[in-house]
C-alpha cells in the first residue's frame, strides 16, 4: 500500500458530523422556545389571577347573639345609620356671601348665625321705609292739629248761633270742616300703618341676609365660601350655590335595614334588637324596632325597617354600615338542665362563601390583598350563614369573582 493511501485513511471525514451539529442547535432552539412559552403562560396567569386588581364590596364577620337564658337572634340584616333630621341650610334670598362661620364637625345651636350675605341694598331699603314712616307720622300730627282747631271753631260757632250772631249755615260749614278732617286723620293713620308694615318688611329682608341654624346639630358639610353667590333657587351654570352647609341632628340618628321579604314575619314593632357597627365589630348597641315601612322593594325583594338606637354615642355617625340582630326571648331552661350553649362560629353573607378545589372558602381582606380562608359552613340564618374558620370582626369579600385566588389584589368599592 502506498504511503499516500495510508495518509488518506488517517484523514478525518467531517462531512458526517455537520448534520449532527445542526441537529443539536435545532433541539436547543426548540427548548428555548418551550421555556419562553411556559414563562409567557405563567406571566399571563399571574396577570389574570394574581396581578389583576378586583373591585369588591366588603362585609364583616360577626359573632351570633349569645345563647343561654338571654335573647336569641331570630334574624340578622344589614343596613346603614341614617339621620331623621338633616337639612341643607341655604339663604332665603339671592345674595353674595360676606362671611361663613361654619366648619365640618362643628357643633351649632338652634338660631346660631352660620353665614352673612351682602346687605347694603337691604339696609338702604330699611332706612327708606323708616323715613317714610316718620313722614307719615309727622303728617298725621299736622292733620290732628288742624282737626283740633276745627273742633274749637265749631264750638264757638255753635255758641254764636244761639245768640243769633251768625247764621246756621256758618255752623254747618264748620261741622262739615270737622267731619272732613276726621276722615283725613283716619286716612293718615292708615298711611302710618302702611309705613310701619313697610319698615317691618324691610327688616325681614335684612334678616334674610343672616343665615341661622334651624336646629341644634353638627355640621357635616360646608358647601360655600366667602364671595360666592347663594340662592334658594338653582340658577344653573355652576356659578350659584343653593346651599351653604348641611346640618345633622345627632339625636335623631337611627338605623334603616332591608329585610328579605321572606323573613319579614319575624320582625314586629318594638322588638328588641342588637346592632353592631362595621367600624366597631366588638361593640353591641341595644335598640328596638320603630316601624316596618309598609311597602316592598320589588327589585331587591326586601322591606325597609326603622330601628331606634337606645344608646347614643359620638362614635355613631350617619351612613355607617351596621348589622342588626332581631332578638326574641329564649325559652327558660328546664329545671336541672343547663341552657343551650351559643352557636359556634361567625355569621357571614351567604354569597361570600365560594368553592375552590372542592372546598368551601371565603376571602379575607388583608390590606390590598385577598387571603383565602377555608371554612366549614353551618346553619343558614336568612341571608347569612354560620361558618367556622374565621374570627369575628374579620373583613371579607362579600361576593368573590370566579377569577379571584389567594393573594389577588383588591380595592374596596366606594
Amino acid at each position: 500500500m502506498e504511503k499516500s493511501d495510508l495518509l488518506g485513511q488517517l484523514r478525518i471525514d467531517r462531512s458526517e458530523d455537520a448534520p449532527r451539529k445542526g441537529g443539536a442547535w435545532a433541539w436547543i432552539g426548540i427548548a428555548l422556545a418551550a421555556i419562553m412559552l411556559i414563562a409567557l403562560a405563567a406571566g399571563s396567569w399571574w396577570w389574570f389571577a394574581g396581578g389583576k386588581t378586583f373591585e369588591v364590596e366588603a362585609a364583616t364577620a360577626v359573632a351570633p347573639a349569645s345563647g343561654g337564658a338571654g335573647p336569641l337572634a331570630v334574624l340578622q340584616a344589614t343596613g346603614y345609620v341614617t339621620a331623621r333630621r338633616e337639612a341643607t341650610v341655604s339663604a332665603q334670598i339671592t345674595g353674595t356671601l360676606t362671611k361663613v362661620m361654619i366648619e365640618e364637625g362643628e357643633h351649632v345651636d338652634a338660631g346660631q348665625i352660620l353665614a352673612l350675605l351682602e346687605d347694603t341694598a337691604q339696609r338702604a331699603a330699611l332706612a327708606q321705609a323708616e323715613a317714610q314712616q316718620r313722614a307719615a307720622q309727622a303728617e298725621l300730627g299736622q292733620f290732628s292739629a288742624q282737626l283740633a282747631q276745627s273742633r274749637r271753631d265749631l264750638k264757638r260757632a255753635q255758641d254764636l248761633v244761639g245768640r243769633k250772631l251768625i247764621s246756621q249755615q256758618a255752623v254747618e260749614t264748620a261741622q262739615t270742616q270737622v267731619d272732613m278732617q276726621v276722615a283725613q286723620v283716619e286716612s293718615q293713620k292708615r298711611q302710618v300703618e302702611l309705613a310701619q308694615a313697610g319698615v317691618q318688611g324691610a327688616k325681614v329682608q335684612l334678616d334674610y341676609c343672616t343665615v341661622r341654624a334651624p336646629f341644634t346639630g353638627v355640621i357635616i358639610a360646608k358647601a360655600a365660601q366667602v364671595g360666592e353667590i347663594v340662592s334658594p333657587f338653582s340658577a344653573g351654570g355652576g356659578f350659584t350655590r343653593t346651599g351653604i352647609g348641611t346640618i345633622v341632628d345627632m339625636d335623631s340618628l337611627e338605623i334603616e335595614v332591608d329585610v328579605n321579604e321572606s323573613y319579614i314575619n319575624r320582625v314586629v314593632a318594638k322588638q328588641t334588637v342588637e346592632a353592631v357597627l362595621d367600624a366597631y365589630p366588638d361593640w353591641k348597641i341595644p335598640g328596638h324596632v320603630i316601624a316596618i315601612i309598609p311597602t316592598a322593594d320589588r327589585s331587591k325583594a326586601t322591606v325597609k325597617v326603622r330601628v331606634a338606637l337606645d344608646q347614643k354615642d359620638a362614635r355613631i355617625v350617619p351612613d355607617m354600615g351596621v348589622r342588626v340582630s332581631f332578638l326574641e326571648e329564649a325559652p327558660a331552661a328546664t329545671a336541672g338542665q343547663p341552657a343551650p350553649p351559643p352557636p359556634k362560629g361567625v355569621l357571614v353573607p351567604s354569597q361570600s362563601i365560594v368553592q375552590r378545589d372542592g372546598r368551601s372558602v371565603v376571602f379575607a381582606i388583608d390590606g390590598d390583598k385577598a387571603r383565602l380562608r377555608a371554612v366549614t359552613p353551618g346553619q343558614q340564618m336568612a341571608e347569612l350563614r354560620l361558618v367556622e374558620g374565621v374570627n369575628g370582626g374579620t373583613r371579607i369579600v362579600r361576593q368573590p369573582p370566579d377569577e379571584m385566588t389567594d393573594g389577588s389584589r383588591v380595592t374596596l368599592k366606594k
